[in-house]
């Protein structure tokens, strides 16, 4: 099979390179007993921020490479598509995605006191948006942060947050100002607040797959944060957010087709050994054709991740890198889905043997579907941001 035409950006062949040597020492059995023992993958961590490529999105005179989004999706596709699937991407991609609103809405204090951190590997951040009774509709966010002297006072509660467990910062949506009707994205504000302090409850949720890295709920009580730890202006925090969507869409793009390539490979390697009735199964159109339509699912959504992340680099408005980011999150995640869906197809039974591990990509290809944003959500964009048809909802 002809991997080199499932790419998501063009090029970074020695960055690829690079990554592939060192996801080489993470094997299959590695990840299946992370996943398997909810353990947190920290030789992984620690190998991928010591060679540097935690901090690749942090400008250099922070430490960091200065690397684009365009790097970045090439480095993340390899890793998914070494074996360690979404486990190993949430692993890193959770603190580089709180970059992207760091680096272009910091203060340079702010950026002075964390980005070199970040870079080194030594902090950890989660990323706390979704909330249990708001869900999609972030606009309606009641995790509110109060002023008080030269400190905001954090109330509220956060579910899904990935990572709180190891995270020693959170870059939270809080809200500073209350819900207005005729002005829903504003009021809110970007806080990086401490997770391990007293005044901050973690519950972990038991999930049904990537139980390496962790989904929380947390709760806030009466949690200090600094007032310099402000990112960006009070108020404008859900306008500063979308840069780190946008960032969080394209980059799980290509995860989705790291994912993807993972899946064909093993289907098409499977299908090409595997005798039935005196012949491969790879002879039976019925197995050929689910699997030709996936490489060429994959290619064109890797045409259009290449696409997305030239435009956020190139710091296009949000009316177009938004739907770019959308439509690439959409078309990668459905690609994926369907190449993991198609994978299981073609491993009969085999593929519910953990040692194939197909189920497992399987899992966490699904997942893709519904977060961070589900589908029909992105969809609704299209339609109403692209098409200009009524809102929907």
């Amino acid at each position: 099979m002809n991997e080199d035409l499932i790419v998501s950006t063009k090029g970074h062949d020695d960055l690829r390179g690079a990554v592939r040597d060192l996801c080489s020492d993470f094997d299959l059995s590695y990840w299946e007993r992370c996943d398997r023992e909810h353990r947190y993958p920290r030789e992984f961590y620690k190998a991928f921020s010591s060679a540097g490529w935690l901090g690749m999105m942090v400008p250099t005179e922070f430490g960091g490479g200065g690397a684009g989004l365009s790097e970045t999706c090439a480095v993340m596709e390899e890793v998914a598509a070494a074996g360690g699937a979404f486990n190993a991407c949430t692993t890193v991609h959770t603190t580089i995605i709180c970059l992207a609103a760091i680096v272009r809405h910091g203060s340079a204090a702010l950026k002075e006191r964390y980005l070199g951190a970040v870079a080194s590997g030594e902090m950890f951040m989660s990323f706390g948006v979704t909330e249990p009774d708001a869900g999609s509709d972030t606009t309606r966010i009641t995790t509110r942060a109060t002023k008080v002297g030269d400190k905001y006072i954090v109330d509220g509660r956060k579910t899904w947050n990935s990572g709180a467990l190891e995270a020693s910062k959170v870059l939270l949506l809080v809200r500073t100002s209350p819900y207005d009707s005729h002005r829903r994205t504003e009021g809110m504000s970007l806080l990086l607040a401490d997770l391990q302090v007293p005044s901050v409850e973690i519950r972990p949720i038991a999930k049904i797959g990537r139980n390496a890295v962790d989904s929380n709920e947390v709760f806030f009580d009466n949690l200090p944060v600094d007032a310099s730890d402000l990112v960006g202006e009070e108020g404008k925090g859900f306008r500063h957010l979308l840069d780190g969507l946008n960032a969080e869409r394209i980059m799980l793009a290509a995860e989705n087709i790291g994912i993807g390539r993972w899946a064909l490979a093993a289907a098409v390697d499977y299908a090409n050994s595997r005798k039935v009735f005196d012949r491969f199964i790879g002879s039976n159109q019925s197995v050929q054709h689910p699997l030709a339509e996936d490489f060429m699912h994959l290619s064109a959504a890797a045409e259009m991740v290449d696409k997305a992340a030239r435009a956020y680099d190139n710091n296009e408005p949000s009316d177009i890198c938004g739907p770019l980011a959308n439509m690439c999150k959409y078309l990668a995640s459905e690609a994926a889905c369907n190449a993991t869906d198609h994978s299981m197809q073609t491993h009969g039974g085999y593929s519910f043997a953990r040692e194939y591990h197909i189920g497992r990509y399987w899992i966490e290809s699904r997942l893709q579907r519904i977060a961070p944003l589900n589908d029909q959500m992105l969809l609704n964009y299209m339609s109403e941001r692209v098409l200009g048809l009524p809102r929907s909802y």
